[in-house]
C-alpha cells in the first residue's frame, strides 16, 4: 500500500505513510477501507442519497478498542473526522470528503437485563435492533418512529418517539453511556459518573465523543398497541387540524400524536382512486389496554369521512417499522428541517395549511409533533435538550428522487419554515436541522440558554474540536 493522502482539520492535505496505516490495521480488529478497497463505494455511502462524500479512510470498528485506536489516530494526525452510527444521519455529517470516517455500523449488539429492566445497545444499533430484543420480554424504551433510525444520532439529539408523553424522550430514559472522548479515553457517563458529560450528551449531539454503548430504562409496552390513522382529504385540513388540536389538549399521557400532511403513495395497499391525493393524517398511538385505546382514539376517526383508515391494534414492532418502506436507504434524497411553534391558533393554522398542502414534490411529509406529558415535566436545564416547553414542533421532512429537484425542494422547506418564524418562540429540534446551513446561529438557537455551558464542556472534553462534523458546538475560548 502506498502512502495515504488525507484531509486535516485545517482543510490541508497530508500524506500518512503506508507503515502508519498498516500499524493502524494491526491495532484494530475491524477492516480498514480506502478508495482502493473493492467494497469502498458500498461502505462509504450513507443513507441519504443527497450526500456522495468520499472519505480517504474508513475504520469499520468492531468494538470499543477499535474506536479508541481510530480516535487516537485522528487526534495524532489532526484529521477531519466523521462518526457514523447505524442509521440515517440526514444532514450527512456521518461522512466527510477526504477525511477519516469512524464507522460503528458493525457494532449492533443488544442485551436486555431483565433484573434491572434495562437494555444495553452498541452505538451502531438501530431502533429495530433494540425493539426486536426488548419485545421478547414485552418491554420497550422511547426511541424513534422509523425502525432503521440509528439509536446513537437520535438519542444524542434528544429522541422523539411514540412513548414521549408517557415515558419521556430517549435521553430521559438513558441510564449511562460508554463514550470515547477526544483524548482517546473511554469514560462511563451517568448520574453518578462524569455527570457534566452525561448532562451534555443528553441533547448535545455528537460533539463530545463517540458513544460506543447506551444503557436505557425499559417499560412494559405491547406486544400490541392501538394505532389511530384515518387519512382525510387535504381539503378538510383546517377542521381536522382544529379537531386534533382540541382532542390532544385533554388527551391522557398514554396517547402520543403527530399530525401529518402527506400524499397517498401509488402502491397496491391503497385504493387506486386515492393515489396521488394530498391528505392529512391525525396519527395517534395509545399504549394502554386495547379496548380503552380504541375508545379514547375514536373521536379522531370521526372528524369527517376518511379516504383510508389504517386504525386498529398492531404489534409494537410493526408500528415502529410501518414507515420503513417510504424511507429507503441510498435511493432517495432527504432534507429534514424544523421549528418550534408557540400554539395552533387560527393565525398559525391559516399560515401553515396552504404551504403544507402544496409541496413541490408529492412525498414531502409535513409533520406537527404534539409535545407535553412526561417529556415536558423535565426541567429546561436538566439536560442539554431544549424546547420541552414548546407545545408543537413543525418538521418539513422532504423526500424526493431526482437531484435536479433538490434546489426547489430545499428552497420550499426553508421558505416554509421562515414564514412560520412569526408563530414560533424560537429554536428547533437539533436532529431536524436541515444541513445546518446557518452554522453557529442555528446551533445557538437550538440550544438557547444551554449553549454557554455546552461550549464550556466542549472546551473540557474536545478542546481542538475534533468532533466538529455535527451541529457543532464550538469550544469556549479559554
Amino acid at each position: 500500500m502506498s502512502s495515504l493522502s488525507i484531509t486535516t482539520l485545517t482543510g490541508d492535505q497530508i500524506q500518512i505513510d503506508a507503515q502508519a496505516v498498516a500499524d493502524l490495521q494491526t491495532a484494530v480488529r475491524g477492516p480498514l477501507v480506502t478508495a482502493d478497497s473493492p467494497d469502498y463505494d458500498e461502505v462509504r455511502q450513507i443513507w441519504n442519497g443527497m450526500h456522495n462524500k468520499r472519505p480517504a479512510l474508513i475504520v469499520r470498528c468492531s468494538g470499543v478498542a477499535d474506536v479508541t485506536e481510530a480516535v487516537n489516530f485522528a487526534r495524532t494526525y489532526g484529521l477531519l473526522t466523521a462518526v457514523r452510527g447505524g442509521g440515517h444521519n440526514v444532514a450527512g455529517t456521518g461522512s466527510c470528503e477526504g477525511g477519516l470516517m469512524i464507522d460503528l455500523s458493525l457494532m449492533r449488539g443488544v442485551r436486555v437485563d431483565r433484573e434491572k429492566c434495562t437494555v444495553h445497545a452498541q452505538g451502531g444499533a438501530t431502533w429495530g435492533d433494540v425493539d426486536r430484543e426488548t419485545q421478547v420480554f414485552g418491554l420497550a424504551t422511547p426511541g424513534g418512529v422509523v425502525s432503521t433510525t440509528g439509536i446513537a444520532g437520535l438519542t444524542l439529539g434528544g429522541g422523539l418517539g411514540w412513548l414521549r408523553r408517557k415515558h419521556g424522550l430517549s435521553i430521559d430514559n438513558l441510564v449511562s453511556v460508554d463514550i470515547v472522548t477526544a483524548d482517546g479515553e473511554c469514560r462511563t457517563a451517568s448520574e453518578n459518573q462524569h455527570t457534566d458529560l452525561f448532562w451534555a450528551i443528553r441533547g448535545g449531539g455528537g460533539n463530545f465523543g463517540v458513544v460506543t454503548s447506551f444503557e436505557y430504562r425499559l417499560h412494559p409496552i405491547g406486544p400490541l398497541v392501538t394505532l389511530c390513522a384515518p387519512w382525510y382529504p387535504v381539503e378538510m385540513a383546517k377542521e381536522v387540524m382544529t379537531g386534533w388540536r382540541d382532542f390532544m389538549a385533554t388527551a391522557p399521557e398514554e396517547i402520543a400524536s403527530n399530525f401529518l400532511f402527506w400524499t397517498v403513495p401509488p402502491i397496491p395497499d391503497f385504493p387506486a382512486e386515492a393515489h396521488g391525493r394530498r391528505v392529512v393524517i391525525p396519527t395517534a398511538v395509545h399504549i394502554g389496554p386495547l379496548e380503552e385505546g380504541a375508545r379514547q382514539l375514536q373521536p379522531l376517526r370521526e372528524l369527517g369521512t376518511p379516504l383510508i383508515d389504517l386504525s386498529g391494534s398492531v404489534p409494537w414492532t410493526v408500528l415502529q417499522g410501518m414507515f420503513d418502506p417510504f424511507f429507503p436507504a441510498k435511493e432517495q434524497l432527504y432534507y429534514f428541517k424544523s421549528r418550534y411553534l408557540s400554539n395552533l391558533d387560527e393565525a398559525t393554522i391559516n399560515a401553515l395549511i396552504p404551504r403544507a398542502s402544496h409541496p413541490p414534490q408529492p412525498m414531502v411529509l409535513v409533520v406537527l409533533w404534539h409535545y407535553g406529558g412526561a417529556m415536558s415535566q423535565v426541567g429546561a436545564t436538566a439536560t442539554a435538550f431544549t424546547g420541552r416547553d414548546a407545545p408543537y414542533l413543525l418538521s418539513v421532512d422532504a423526500m424526493w428522487r431526482d437531484p435536479q429537484d433538490s434546489e426547489e425542494v430545499i428552497a420550499y422547506a426553508q421558505d416554509f419554515l421562515a414564514a412560520m418564524e412569526a408563530y414560533s418562540p424560537g429554536g428547533l429540534y437539533v436532529n431536524f436541522a436541515g444541513l445546518g446551513e446557518e452554522g453557529e446561529r442555528l446551533v445557538q438557537s437550538a440550544y438557547g440558554a444551554n449553549y454557554t455551558q455546552l461550549s464550556t464542556l466542549k472546551l473540557k472534553y474536545d478542546p481542538t474540536n475534533l468532533f466538529r462534523l455535527n451541529q457543532n458546538i464550538r469550544p469556549a475560548r479559554s
